[in-house]
């Protein structure tokens, strides 16, 4: 298996799990890391958070062992806070500190924070150097094409980072304006990747291991990740860890493997939160992990009713019986 180096971290070339704000806290993580993805990430932090003593962003910068490598991924638009939440991070030891100028989410953007920073490159250079300047670890910028088809700025912008001193970068190849729609433009992470010299992490329309193959091939890009084809799916990385190993695809896992994994899952979130606040997170999850299976659209509409372990049980029971597993 190859290996791709973020500075002095060392990540298996397979596929690493991108930042979910809201998703991807830590029992997403261990069950992601479990199904071999490569690189793990945190929700987004709040660099001001952080500054100000936000009990929430300090828990989501929680680091435990059993998830190395690992970054937090840190968001804002002012470098004097970026470099003061850094050296807080430095607390908690991550491998890799990420600094996020991609998020396309209003609340994010409209501070000027996430994928507005691409309107303003030489403040994104900025939060780098001051990023840089204070962190224990290397640091990595992701990013989007641009903020719209008329803006279209990843090749420059990604050069910009690497003279500011990240370690590697990943590239969103959709503009902030297509948000989450339409198709990733898989050409521009191979424009960024031809004009920069640090690591180049491919994200966007991967959902299997032939799709990782082919962005590996198609773009030269260092490392592959995704997000959104992980939900409910933890096991998408086995998968494309398989494929790109020895090229043979997996089939998906009966539903009673599904069922669960979705059990434990929900335990995890159980664990770690209680079971109300566990429960009520676990609602998307459940909804996710029974997407496509006989009578889907039904089951997903009785996950707002879900308050308690024993529910979640009782509905898994009864989606089984009604599969005839």
């Amino acid at each position: 298996m190859d290996f791709v180096r973020v500075g002095n971290v060392k990540i298996e070339k397979t596929c690493a799990l991108s930042p979910m704000a809201s998703v991807a806290d830590r029992a997403y993580r261990e069950l992601c890391r479990e199904y071999g993805a490569s690189l793990l990430c945190s929700e987004m932090v709040s660099a001001k958070g952080l500054c100000y003593g936000g009990a929430g962003s300090y828990e989501l910068c929680e680091v435990t062992e059993n998830q190395r490598p690992y970054a937090i991924q840190l968001f804002g638009e002012e470098p004097e806070y970026i470099a003061r939440a850094v050296e807080i991070i430095n607390r908690f030891k991550p491998d890799i500190i990420d600094i996020n100028m991609g998020c396309p989410v209003a609340k994010v953007v409209n501070p000027g924070g996430g994928s507005a920073l691409m309107k303003t490159p030489e403040l994104a250079a900025e939060i780098v150097r001051a990023a840089v300047r204070s962190a224990d670890c290397p640091v990595t910028v992701k990013f989007r094409s641009g903020w719209d088809e008329e803006h279209i700025n990843a090749v420059e912008f990604g050069m910009m980072m690497e003279q500011a001193g990240a370690a590697a970068i990943a590239v969103h190849p959709r503009t902030r304006k297509q948000l989450y729609g339409g198709s990733a433009d898989w050409s521009v992470i191979k424009r960024v990747k031809s004009a920069v010299r640090i690591p180049v992490i491919g994200n966007g329309d991967v959902a299997c291991g032939k799709d990782a193959e082919r962005m590996y091939r198609e773009t030269g890009c260092d490392l592959v990740s995704l997000a959104r084809a992980s939900n409910g799916r933890p096991w998408v990385f086995r998968e494309i860890r398989q494929y790109l190993m020895t090229g043979e695809v997996l089939p998906e896992p009966p539903l009673s493997e599904r069922i669960g994994v979705m059990i434990r899952h929900v335990d995890l979130l159980i664990r770690y939160k209680g079971e109300d606040q566990g429960v009520r997170e676990a609602r998307k999850n459940v909804a996710w992990y029974l997407k496509g299976i006989r009578g889907a659209a039904k089951w997903r509409n009785e996950t707002a009713s879900l308050n308690t372990r024993d529910d979640i049980i009782r509905l898994a029971e009864a989606v089984l019986n009604e599969n005839g597993e």
